[in-house]
């Protein structure tokens, strides 16, 4: 019996609490999401219509329709442009921020101490004061409409490499120490040894950057002009301005295909991303 009891604990009145809190946050966080997708489905007739339906079954895919297939939209372009910016930009800033992370971790030169601090103090300045140097430099290199123009300014991250210094400072420094012993020089170590050992910081930054550069607006809608070259953020502003007025399925339909790749993302690195939490609270 008391077996019985351990395995089925009774609910207090805290916990109840607790679950009925969570309840009620995630219904608040998931119903924009949810009618997000329900007006993606639903006829334009049918949109405004009072009272507010909540759920129906008068569902259609014209909207998604619409917006593949309309030559001025060019939706399957542009998403093709942000998953390629957001990959390449995520797969350069990893390689960039992991190794000055792991310069400023382990490796000892004169002022490294000020230069690290020096770079947690430009965090504080605000992206617009460096906008107009920037853009003056990537227009000098001709890199206006170009991808190289939107990647390379998000490369560098300096809490990126804030947040893997602190995964690097964690992994003991006796492995590092044997590795040396042994005659691996100090790439191998970083490649080899360190990084598959802060694989969880990897995940962490991975989602920081990836996440930051799908997302992005203000700066490709700077750089890029010509209708082809602009990611799915900038595009859907452009649809918004357009048919936002009369046509609100076919933004929301918009908004859901720019959602797809972050759902995935999410749901083939839950239980990654979980850990990388978990890991980045422990270090903090």
């Amino acid at each position: 019996m008391s077996g019985e009891r351990s395995r089925h604990p009774r609910l207090s009145g805290g916990r109840i609490l607790t679950y009925l809190t969570l309840i009620v946050l995630a219904i608040v966080i998931g119903f924009p999401f949810y009618w997000m997708l329900l007006l993606s489905f639903t006829p334009e007739s049918q949109i405004y219509r009072w009272p507010i339906e909540f759920l129906h079954t008068n569902l259609t895919l014209e909207n998604y329709r619409e917006i593949f297939t309309r030559q001025d939209l060019q939706i399957p372009r542009w998403f093709f442009n942000s998953a390629l910016i957001a990959t390449i930009e995520t797969i350069l800033a990893l390689l960039v921020c992991s190794m000055a992370a792991y310069g400023f971790a382990r490796l000892t030169f004169p002022g490294r101490d000020l230069l690290f601090f020096s770079l947690l103090f430009a965090l504080m300045i605000p992206a617009q004061v460096t906008l107009i140097p920037t853009f003056l430099l990537v227009r000098n290199f001709g890199w206006l409409d170009t991808y190289q123009g939107v990647i390379l300014p998000g490369v560098a991250s300096v809490f990126s490499v804030f947040l893997m210094r602190q995964f690097f400072l964690a992994v003991p420094i006796e492995l590092e120490e044997a590795a040396l012993i042994d005659g691996a020089g100090r790439f191998r170590i970083y490649w080899q040894i360190v990084l598959p050992l802060t694989r969880a910081g990897l995940v962490a930054v991975t989602i920081f950057i990836f996440l930051g550069s799908w997302n992005n607006l203000f700066w490709p809608l700077i750089v890029l002009n010509r209708l082809e070259m602009r990611t799915l953020t900038v595009g859907l502003t452009v649809l918004r301005g357009t048919y936002g007025g009369d046509q609100m399925g076919l933004v929301m339909a918009g908004a859901a295909v720019a959602s797809i790749p972050i759902l995935i993302f999410y749901a083939v690195f839950q239980r990654q991303i979980l850990k990388s939490v978990m890991m980045t609270g422990l270090k903090g």
